[in-house]
């Protein structure tokens, strides 16, 4: 008998670090809890820590006692001797430490957070291969295209990217302007977190996920394609020399591309969650996005092409703008208005090195505070 994966969770309280945490209490054999981390939530991490009694506990800003837990930094607890794998689930910028961290250590890394390819990919990617980690992507995109790819001795000749279209996929285009954030916060399909969720309204999700994919899989941006997809049945495709299409399909349940990023390259049973109904299903339909209706996602494209600091400008100023939307001081228009002038703005620096994008994210974050303050 296998022994369990020893397994870090950093970002534990968020909306992936529990889901995470139920895949664990579904394999109780398979997964032992050896690290969990919270920003804010305390209380949560806390019932977190009763029920699954981690060696390590981190709370950002609390000096922790948790039982026989021991607090440590987030950093040592990426790089454990005592730890396989790590799952990242820290969102925003305060992800890629830890995940370098982890990288530096030759950790297999389950990564469930987008800033981290998007502002530092190469970064990253070079630290994991110099140390021979393993990147197994957690968003069920990329997730799909890596369980597409499996086994295949060519490089696609394109990936396609689905998108539920979010909440506003069919809302019309004058009323977008002034939806509320209760309004962008009801996805249709999936269950995320605020953050997330607001960028797959914007469909900024799925510009980020672009660059994710050009960085994951080498793929030219011009050979990578999205489209509409509102069932969420196929979560991404890829399509070969020969005119194949590989597709994953699955019902839009989060704990399966965790559980898969987990379990690689066996697949444990899952009874008690969804399966697909075809008869029910019965179509699954595909249009081109709108990019006037979905401005973010042009803006995310073109961010990437440029490559340089752009992409950790486009990941701080959605990052600002979103928050302020979520506070009700700005419009949900607005998001993508102050994203677009913050990069028309954005002057690089140099290459992206790490100490060259921490400078570009904080210009960024503050050039969306300042433009807002003037609307």
């Amino acid at each position: 008998m296998m022994k369990p994966i020893r397994l870090a969770v950093l970002g534990s309280t968020g909306s992936i670090g529990q889901q995470t945490l139920d895949v664990a209490r579904r394999h109780p054999d398979k997964i032992s809890i050896i690290a969990l981390t919270a920003g804010e939530n305390v209380n949560l991490l806390q019932k977190q820590a009763a029920e699954f009694k981690p060696r390590f506990i981190s709370c950002r800003g609390h000096n922790l006692v948790c039982g026989n837990s021991l607090c440590l930094p987030i950093e040592e607890m990426a790089r454990h001797l005592d730890v396989d794998i790590v799952l990242v689930a820290v969102p925003g910028g305060a992800g890629l430490s830890p995940a370098l961290a982890a990288a530096g250590a030759g950790k297999t890394i389950a990564l469930a957070n987008k800033e981290c390819l998007v502002a530092a990919g190469e970064i990253l990617l070079a630290e994991a291969k110099s140390h021979g980690a393993q990147i197994r992507p957690v968003d069920s995109e990329h997730s799909a295209i890596w369980q597409c790819l499996t086994g295949e001795t060519s490089k696609p000749e394109k990936l396609i990217l689905t998108a539920s279209g979010g909440p506003f996929r069919d809302y019309p285009i004058e009323k977008i302007e002034s939806v509320t954030p209760e309004q962008a916060l009801a996805h249709p399909s999936w269950k995320m977190g605020k953050k997330v969720t607001i960028d797959s309204a914007t469909l900024m999700n799925k510009g980020l996920e672009v660059i994710e994919a050009h960085r994951l899989y080498g793929i030219p941006y011009e050979r990578i394609e999205v489209v509409i997809h509102p069932q969420s049945i196929i979560h991404s495709m890829a399509e070969f020399a020969d005119g194949a299409v590989k597709a994953q399909l699955s019902p839009p349940d989060m704990r399966l591309p965790i559980q898969y990023a987990l379990s690689y390259p066996d697949r444990w049973e899952t009874p008690d969650l969804p399966r697909a109904d075809w008869p029910k299903i019965s179509r699954l339909d595909f249009s081109a996005p709108d990019f006037e209706r979905f401005p973010c996602l042009k803006l995310a494209i073109g961010a990437g092409k440029k490559g340089a600091t752009f992409p950790a400008v486009l990941s701080a100023a959605d990052e600002e703008a979103v928050e302020l939307f979520l506070s009700r001081k700005i419009k949900f228009g607005d998001i993508a208005r102050l994203v677009g002038k913050t990069l028309e703005e954005h002057i690089p620096a140099g290459g992206p090195s790490l100490e060259n994008i921490a400078d570009a994210e904080n210009w960024a974050r503050q050039r969306v505070s300042e433009l807002a303050r003037s609307l």
